[in-house]
């Protein structure tokens, strides 16, 4: 976790979320770097390839997806091509496959959507061809050579990639979509009083399974108290960002909501403190000026929550953006001290935006060297 001094300038506060965010200058079109999505079709790749289409900095240039989808036009292929701009759904779909040359996306910026499977076997060979990519998916998340990061958190973890460990490129991961939501509750927490160990449970959209778990019919009105690797993932990743060793408890479930992933949380701190202490911890809480200044960083990352009933998904899931933590009913715990609900996005913060903001990262501290020199200027 970063200690690096921490930016206490406001942004405009009659600004929208996503006016908020956006950088003061942005690059004009023809100095935008051209990227790859892979897994361009999948609802996280969606997401992401539309932040692109209207980023300042990046643009889509090659999408990838499952040969079913290759040789279609990308409009073609996703519900609400309406809202992208004409060249982004005008681009040709490709197989997302490897044998050395034929993705053609060797010393670029890629963006990674892809399940853990397929990326296990492409991500270290574009990585190893010249390719920085920042991954969603689990595959590389424990790997020692490749950073972990919640921008807000633990910056300076990517000075993992520094050294190009797969060869002439490297692998950024953004961590589990539910680990993000319980790291920036925690990250305030753990830097004004210390943390003893954590209990969670997950109440997690069904967008956070995909395309398919949006159409799961089983779903409706039910509650499934499993999810398969989310448990571990959620206690493992937590640890690591936080550069602890910390005793995590996770219970998590999947129910009836479509997006935002709902956290009870219980922790005991190494300090004793009263609960107003807690919120004044997560309203001092900022990101690093630089992390602050990025295109998709969020005005505030966390959002206290006043009402007696809140966070719910239905009211406070899309504040800033989509990229803020909302937290709301802190109190006493009688177990372990203190407990409260956190509620964030799990397809943009713990996903799409939270992996975009990952790249943005990667920009501004130099980690993308001469790829910026390859854009169409």
């Amino acid at each position: 976790m970063t200690t690096e001094p921490r930016s206490t300038e406001p942004r405009s506060a009659g600004a929208s979320p996503a006016e908020a965010a956006r950088p003061a200058a942005a690059q004009p079109d023809s100095a935008r770097l051209p990227v790859a999505v892979l897994g361009a079709t999948g609802l996280v790749g969606r997401r992401l390839v539309a932040r692109l289409a209207r980023h300042p900095w990046f643009k889509p240039a090659a999408l990838f997806a499952s040969e079913r989808s290759a040789g279609r036009a990308y409009g073609e292929l996703v519900p609400d091509a309406a809202n992208l701009p004409a060249d982004t759904a005008a681009l040709t779909v490709r197989a997302c496959a490897w044998s050395g040359t034929d993705m053609a996306v060797h010393e670029t910026l890629v963006f990674s959507a892809l399940g853990a499977d397929v990326a296990r076997e492409l991500e270290p060979a574009l990585a190893s061809a010249g390719a920085l990519v920042v991954t969603n998916a689990s595959a590389f998340r424990m790997d020692p050579r490749v950073p972990l990061v919640v921008p807000e958190v633990n910056p300076d973890h990517l000075a993992l990639a520094a050294s190009r460990p797969f060869g002439r490129g490297a692998i950024l991961a953004n961590p589990n979509c539910s680990t993000i939501g319980l790291v920036l509750a925690l990250a305030p927490l753990h830097a004004a009083f210390g943390i003893r160990r954590v209990h969670v449970v997950t109440l997690q959209a069904r967008s956070g399974a995909g395309l398919a778990g949006l159409q799961d019919e089983t779903l409706t009105g039910d509650v499934v108290p499993f999810i398969a690797g989310e448990e571990e993932k959620l206690e493992r990743e937590t640890a690591r960002i936080l550069g602890l060793d910390l005793p995590i408890s996770a219970a998590c479930h999947r129910v009836d909501v479509t997006h935002g992933h709902t956290l009870a949380v219980s922790v005991e701190l190494e300090t004793e403190v009263e609960t107003a202490a807690l919120a004044q911890a997560f309203e001092a809480f900022v990101a690093p000026a630089d992390v602050a200044a990025l295109p998709s960083a969020p005005r505030r990352v966390i959002e206290l929550v006043a009402e007696a009933d809140g966070p719910r998904p239905v009211r406070d899931v899309d504040r800033g953006d989509g990229m803020a933590v909302s937290i709301g009913r802190l109190r006493p715990c009688p177990i372990l001290g203190h407990r409260f609900v956190t509620l964030s996005h799990n397809a943009e913060r713990g996903a799409a935006g939270g992996t975009l903001l990952l790249a943005e990262l990667a920009r501004a501290r130099g980690l993308l060297g001469d790829l910026l020199e390859r854009g169409d200027t």
